[in-house]
């Protein structure tokens, strides 16, 4: 496939009038109506599963008729296709927390879609709303899952971010195992993504000293001069470790886990007694093999964890969907304060989400990462 490399950034503002915005983290599968309406459905296919690094022979642009509805059904149009990090374990077919994606059908993702047709009496056409249409054009719902958004309240957009799935990953992950107090020293791996700029924001919004570790330079500036970090790192660095260590005097009291690799070898012995580590996701083996060369440290990890009583939980985002009201109310707040500030890196055309999901996995992204599949 040969991507369209028109690509667009973007960043919006909220006013404290965002209150009114929705979000559902429940994550439906889409249903076929029996018949077929006419038109054209272009779908993304996973057609083999990627060894290593995934690459654009795993996948293939593909055209199907769009589905008619039955009773109680929904047809949605896709808006905006959200790629995150996670769909590259579905891509494999190892045992997780989830099915992987199925060979030969459209992979899945969350969406902002347009209803365009209804059999159920709760959407009407040209209802804007959170669904998990997947990597295609049109979806069939039975309604299961999805909210309405207003587009009044807050950009659509914002509902696959920062109040979305990544917004309260962040929220999530910090509050409930990160645990920050006043004057505690936080680092961030993955600082300039979704996940982790909201990580950093809501630390110094409790107190914390914050330090944010990404790739390059000009992801860098922008945390400190745009978030207001107050050190940044640039993971490419050959000095990282030690410049990791003069950005942190004190020691790290919390380290919000995305990438795991150097950066983890980086913060490990900087970890401070009764230190939290939330694993939030391991970007830097997600396209590994076999397990890196070199001898186990694993008794050197465990040792660690028993004399300095450090805390290390992995967790997923819906373990804490019950919190989801209680992140949105708190996020809006700030975005209306100003104190949670999001980025959003828009790439047009579905035909480009095979590359744009390739180069995530490398970094080249800078912000949350979305397709802008239709007006």
């Amino acid at each position: 496939m040969e991507p369209i490399t028109k690509k667009k950034n973007a960043r919006f503002g909220l006013d404290a009038g965002a209150g009114s915005a929705h979000l559902s983290i429940t994550l439906n599968s889409s249903f076929r109506g029996t018949a077929m309406a006419e038109g054209t459905n272009r779908q993304i296919i996973l057609v083999s599963r990627p060894h290593g690094e995934p690459a654009p022979e795993n996948f293939k642009l593909a055209e199907a008729a769009i589905p008619a509805i039955g009773t109680g059904q929904i047809l949605l149009k896709t808006k905006y296709l959200s790629l995150d990090p996670y769909m590259r374990g579905r891509m494999s077919d190892a045992k997780s927390y989830v099915p992987p994606f199925a060979i030969g059908e459209p992979l899945g993702g969350g969406t902002v879609s347009e209803v365009v047709a209804s059999n159920n009496p709760d959407y009407v056409p040209g209802d804007i709303v959170l669904a998990f249409g997947g990597w295609q054009e049109y979806a069939v719902s039975d309604g299961a899952g999805l909210r309405n958004l207003d587009p009044a309240a807050a950009p659509v957009s914002t509902a696959l971010g920062v109040l979305g799935m990544p917004g309260l990953t962040a929220y999530a992950g910090l509050m409930n195992i990160g645990l920050p107090k006043p004057r505690e020293t936080l680092v961030v791996a993955a600082a300039a993504g979704p996940v982790g700029s909201a990580v950093g924001q809501i630390a110094k919004i409790k107190g914390c000293r914050v330090v944010g570790i990404a790739g390059g330079q000009k992801k860098v500036d922008y945390l400190k001069e745009e978030l207001g970090f107050d050190a940044a790192i640039d993971h490419r660095s050959p000095h990282l470790k030690e410049e990791l260590k003069a950005a942190c005097p004190n020691g790290v009291d919390i380290y919000f886990e995305n990438v795991g690799g150097a950066v983890w070898d980086a913060v490990f012995p900087l970890l401070n007694n009764f230190a939290r580590v939330p694993v939030c996701g391991l970007v830097a083996s997600y396209n590994a093999t076999a397990l890196p060369e070199g001898p186990d440290r694993s008794v050197l990890l465990m040792r660690a964890i028993l004399t300095k009583r450090l805390r290390i939980q992995g967790f997923i985002v819906f373990d804490f969907a019950h919190q989801t009201q209680e992140f949105l109310s708190e996020a809006q707040v700030w975005i209306g304060e100003g104190k949670l500030k999001y980025r959003e890196d828009i790439v047009e055309g579905l035909e480009n989400a095979p590359q744009s999901f390739i180069g995530l996995l490398k970094g080249t992204n800078f912000g949350k990462l979305l397709v802008k599949v239709s007006d």
